[in-house]
């Protein structure tokens, strides 16, 4: 492999945005370490002599010794991109299926956010890229979970950014916050300005060459994340 060959992992590349970008990737000559729950689904880059692992982000002990080996396998990487994530809506609010987004979005992802950041403290430079959302500005109904995890989410991400300054070393912290995506996590009535995996993965690789802080998905999105942060409670919950 040659020494000027780029290295990432993304976690949850198994399909939509994680998926698309891994594609991306591969077609930009980076070496890829690969991991999802379902790895049938990422049998097409075994080929590539990229490294493919399965993995439950929920199972944080678990999660964290992969990456750890996974890393380890790669002689270490330059990117890592946490977009492994869960939410959906429901008519009504049921604690198992609210826990299990905390387990995977707050739980999981802090777990995994730790290990890549200390892998590049070590290493001396890095780039971690967390999959976040719009939804993260407000709070929402039928799933608060969602909103307040992905919250939780960008915050963590602003922190790390914060001990990454204090270190003076060269990494980089990118919080990217998409809208609609085409993918199973887009749900509910009235969705709109809807982006294709592929379009979404060419927008945040774009954030991620210009080693980007923030970055909505679609780039219209930044709008209404304005809109979000700005609009009075009774405007945004009206019925």
């Amino acid at each position: 492999m040659p020494n000027n060959r780029k290295k990432a992992i993304i976690i949850g590349a198994t399909s939509g945005i994680g998926l698309a970008l891994a594609e991306l990737l591969a077609s930009k000559n980076f070496h890829l370490g690969l991991s999802g729950r379902r790895t049938h689904l990422m049998d097409g880059f075994r080929g590539g002599g990229h490294h493919i692992t399965a993995m439950d982000v929920a199972d944080t002990d678990s999660s964290r010794q992969t990456l750890v080996e996974l890393i380890k396998e790669m002689g270490g990487v330059d990117l890592i991109v946490l977009n492994a994530g869960r939410g959906s809506i429901r008519p009504k609010i049921e604690w198992e299926n609210e826990k299990r987004t905390i387990d995977v979005n707050v739980t999981g992802f802090a777990a995994l956010a730790t290990v890549a950041f200390e892998h590049f403290q070590q290493q001396g430079h890095g780039h971690l890229v967390g999959i976040s959302s719009v939804a993260a500005i407000r709070g929402g109904g039928g799933h608060p979970a969602y909103n307040a995890s992905k919250a939780f989410l960008s915050n963590y991400l602003q922190g790390l950014r914060h001990d990454a300054r204090r270190s003076g070393l060269p990494i980089a912290i990118t919080d990217i916050k998409p809208g609609f995506v085409d993918t199973a996590m887009a749900q509910g009535d009235g969705i709109f300005w809807v982006a294709s995996p592929e379009k979404a993965a060419r927008q945040i690789y774009c954030a991620i060459r210009r080693r980007r802080k923030h970055a909505y998905i679609t780039r219209r999105w930044a709008l209404i994340g304005w809109l979000l942060g700005w609009l009075p409670d009774w405007v945004v919950y009206r019925k």
